[in-house]
């Protein structure tokens, strides 16, 4: 690897800033002031790392590493750029993406929606509730989860999203093998949504491209069966940005345009708690890549280890901070569980921060 250089906005505001010189963030209304400046080494070691005014970065760059400014204004635009709709939704707006897991043994809600009927009555009702997307999943990926047949996959899911489809709901596909994807996009899936940034089935990339609908790309390190082993990062948020940037080259390389690819962090595949807290206040970096960012924070374990919440459905307050914290960082898709109350989440703080603007 190359020496690289990152940039993360930081106090991304409606309001008038008081540092600098504020420069529009994702096409607006929002604005930042400054920005996490970091560089480094070709093997991964930080060489500088410094919190600069926006409208510096430039002439900062020009005098001490005139190597990295061309870079730097390719980051710095893909940062002011409104992004592309994707999937037909307005990524000027932050959408909920209703979780509806069609199996026994998921870690939040195994059982609940395992039967298709009551999978799509509890999908239309998150729709009815403010979910833009519903992603539907037959194969838990919980940590220690173990793989399902492909047979057994595809009974769960098709069923649910042709029905869902059928009803005028946006699905995406929560798989990691490339004949699902084929079977649920052609049952009127508009999305494949891969945990494993479509590296874990080897027809996966050559499948997501021949369907020609848009994917969500996540990071995971290693399989929901040994990722929670001591997962090590040298810098977590960096190295999950090179690492989806690279899958999203991939993506481009296969013939899938940037516009029709999103990234997931992969909060909770395969990191420590301090891992999940630092992405979650880093989240604001992935838009350097250009494309839309997926949070899916929703009832994770590490809310129940901060907070004492041991049952997963009991995190629904620590699930919303986190949603919250994305919102402030510019995120745009939200894969939730708790459809109703993080859209009213959402109603109140726009409501909040455009009120700063009259």
């Amino acid at each position: 690897m190359a020496a690289k250089l990152y940039i993360r906005p930081l106090q991304a505001s409606n309001g008038n800033s008081s540092i600098g010189k504020a420069v529009i963030f994702l096409g607006g209304p929002a604005r930042y002031s400054a920005a996490e400046v970091t560089i480094r080494s070709s093997t991964g070691d930080i060489e500088e790392r410094h919190v600069l005014p926006t409208s510096e970065i430039l002439s900062w760059l020009e005098t001490s590493r005139p190597d990295f400014k061309e870079a730097a204004s390719g980051i710095l635009a893909k940062l002011s750029e409104p992004r592309a709709s994707f999937a037909g939704l307005d990524m000027s707006q932050a959408h909920v993406m209703g979780v509806i897991n069609v199996t026994p043994d998921s870690f939040s809600d195994g059982g609940d929606r395992y039967d298709a009927s009551n999978a799509v009555e509890d999908g239309l009702r998150m729709v009815e509730q403010g979910a833009t997307i519903l992603d539907v999943g037959g194969e838990s990926t919980r940590p220690g989860a173990e793989p399902v047949s492909l047979d057994e996959e595809l009974r769960r899911v098709i069923p649910v999203v042709h029905k869902l489809s059928q009803a005028g709901a946006l699905v995406s596909i929560d798989t990691r093998h490339a004949k699902v994807m084929t079977e649920a996009v052609a049952a009127g899936a508009g999305v494949i949504n891969d945990v494993t940034a479509l590296q874990g089935d080897e027809g996966s990339l050559e499948a997501a491209a021949a369907a020609k609908v848009p994917v969500i790309l996540m990071h995971m390190q290693g399989t929901p069966e040994t990722m929670q082993s001591n997962p090590t990062y040298q810098d977590v948020a960096l190295d999950i940005y090179d690492f989806l940037e690279q899958r999203v080259a991939a993506c481009e390389a296969a013939g899938i345009p940037r516009n029709m690819v999103a990234i997931d962090p992969g909060i909770g595949f395969g990191k420590t708690i301090d891992h999940n807290l630092r992405l979650l206040d880093t989240l604001s970096l992935f838009h350097g890549t250009g494309c839309p960012v997926l949070l899916g924070v929703s009832r994770k374990g590490f809310i129940g280890k901060l907070s004492g919440a041991v049952e997963p459905k009991d995190r629904v307050a620590g699930s919303i901070a986190c949603a919250l914290a994305g919102l402030q960082r510019g995120i745009q898709m939200y894969r939730v569980h708790d459809v109703a109350e993080t859209s009213q989440a959402f109603v109140i703080s726009r409501a909040i921060l455009n009120a700063a603007i009259v």
